[in-house]
């Protein structure tokens, strides 16, 4: 014989309890309460099983099961072959809570170390030109608001390290009809040194600070510049843009609110927040542009050793190197 239980029943009509007996059979719950009724099982709201409280049952016609004695519901419940959820189980022991937000933890991770950077090639191949430019020039827009001043070179000085990089880029093997970019010069503030950052659509930025600490070197200059142009032509500073979004999409997700980061990506991209592959490629793109051009890549070390006398005096303050490749790294390769 199917168990029963007595509970109070609320119609849904009256705030006034009735008493009343119910019990399963033939996939239907069975209500006595004064007339007998009976309603399919899958279309009871069942209560979730917990530790404390009493258990309640939404009826498909709005009534109402009202069980004070907790105990006697869950005896019933399994007597009668009720089943919790999955999600009840899992809820119930703290190890498999664990478990899940481990799990959580590295689904996100997978996420954003390989489903982000994925998706973000896809959608970059699928964005028009027009769009990665207007992303450039609104970031190029904020950093002049907030980091960025009007350059204080000359303009003979400027005319002349622009027309030395054209020279190259036009001498060296790449195309450089697919090569947009444009140069801005900058005097930038203390937080960003000497610094050179490509932002998306070909944007360049080049700061006095840069210039006047290659002063005696303009070779090692037009390095620095063909590596920010190797980031313009692998368009690495739109897939990070892009990439930050979905990061941001998917913070929103865990945390509810990703807008400070959306809003920091200028910042992010001044900061040359690439990733350390991206970097390479761009190291990549220097090397073989100057040997084109006829310049030796070994100039790139009068660079590396200026910038890391800098970080020597200077300890917190980002520069160039901040999230490059390991300098060794970088001289064995531009020593070759």
């Amino acid at each position: 014989m199917n168990p029963r239980l007595r509970l109070d029943y609320f119609d849904g009509h009256s705030a006034r309890p009735q008493s009343a007996e119910i019990w399963l059979s033939d996939g239907h719950l069975h209500l006595s309460a004064g007339a007998e009724a009976q309603y399919p099982a899958g279309e009871v709201r069942w209560p979730e099983r917990q530790r404390h409280g009493q258990r309640q049952a939404q009826l498909p016609d709005g009534g109402l099961l009202s069980c004070a004695d907790a105990a006697a519901w869950d005896a019933w419940a399994q007597g009668s072959g009720l089943r919790d959820p999955l999600a009840v189980h899992w809820t119930q022991s703290w190890r498999r809570v664990l478990l899940a937000v481990m799990l959580l933890l590295a689904l996100l991770f997978a996420c954003w170390r390989w489903g982000a950077p994925l998706a973000a090639d896809l959608i970059v191949q699928a964005l028009p030109a027009s769009a990665e430019q207007q992303i450039g020039s609104q970031s190029l827009d904020y950093l002049d608001r907030h980091w960025l001043q009007p350059s204080t070179l000359d303009a003979d000085q400027r005319e002349q390290i622009a027309r030395r990089f054209e020279r190259l880029v036009a001498a060296s093997a790449v195309d450089a009809a697919a090569l947009r970019y444009q140069l801005h010069f900058r005097a930038g503030s203390k937080l960003l040194g000497p610094n050179a950052f490509a932002l998306p659509g070909g944007e360049i930025v080049l700061t006095d600070a840069l210039v006047e600490l290659l002063h005696d070197s303009p070779d090692a200059l037009q390095g620095v510049l063909v590596h920010e142009l190797g980031h313009v032509r692998h368009r690495h500073g739109l897939r990070m843009a892009v990439q930050s979004g979905l990061v941001g999409a998917l913070a929103g997700l865990v945390v509810g609110d990703f807008s400070a980061l959306l809003a920091g990506l200028p910042a992010l991209l001044a900061q040359q927040a690439y990733s350390r592959d991206f970097e390479r490629e761009a190291d990549t793109q220097a090397h073989q542009m100057l040997r084109s051009a006829g310049l030796s890549p070994r100039v790139m070390l009068q660079f590396f050793e200026r910038i890391a006398a800098i970080e020597a005096r200077q300890t917190g303050v980002p520069s160039l190197l901040s999230s490059h490749p390991a300098t060794p790294e970088r001289i064995a390769f531009f020593s070759q």
